[in-house]
């Protein structure tokens, strides 16, 4: 498997934005929170490095994305099932080239892949409304709030969040809360690491 230096170098190779930098840690660490809450702790090393690869080709390829990003990561060393996993976090979206994106999520991990990518862009822009600008005091009733709100980060498909707790076989409820737990959880870590980029 390949390292998560090795994996991040690759990231940052085709990946400048601090905000992708920045989805890339958070989807990270939500998928290594997953993992060991959901009884795959032996697995949270490749969950997140999974999470770090998923969006690898967004910035410089958005329009061909999920369909750019198995060449770049079969270049950098990254096995298939891996390049399965992250191309099916954009199962049934059609990207801007016109095509439709048939990798379909089987195993849980891509499940919660899929379910939780677009959610932790939603959940952090309603942090960035916060006084606190942080997750760690948002409460579940304020976030349901701001996803229903239609015209809020509008960009994120609320179809695409609801797709993915219908996947997994959860309430939504439980996909916003345990996602939101995540995020808080791993907070400080990822703003550090990004303070020394």
């Amino acid at each position: 498997m390949i390292t998560r230096d090795a994996a991040f170098d690759l990231l940052k190779k085709y990946n400048k934005d601090p905000f992708h930098i920045q989805h890339a840690l958070t989807v990270e660490a939500v998928m290594k929170w997953y993992a060991n809450e959901l009884g795959y702790g032996d697995e949270a090393d490749y969950w997140g490095i999974v999470g770090l690869l998923h969006d690898i080709d967004f910035e410089l390829y958005p329009e061909q994305h999920c369909l750019k990003a198995p060449e770049l990561l079969r270049e950098g060393g990254v096995s298939e099932d891996m390049i399965h996993a992250v191309c099916s976090h954009g199962y049934g979206i059609t990207v801007d080239s016109g095509e439709t994106i048939d990798v379909k999520p089987e195993r849980e991990m891509e499940k919660v892949l899929f379910a939780a990518d677009e959610l932790t862009g939603l959940i952090w822009a309603a942090a960035l409304m916060r006084p606190s600008k942080s997750t760690k005091d948002m409460e579940l009733k304020s976030l349901k709030k701001k996803y229903k709100s239609k015209g809020f980060a509008a960009g994120c498909s609320r179809e695409v969040i609801q797709r993915g707790a219908d996947q997994l076989g959860w309430e939504l409820d439980k996909l916003l809360s345990m996602t939101l737990q995540a995020m808080a959880a791993s907070e400080d870590t990822i703003l550090e690491e990004m303070s020394q980029e």
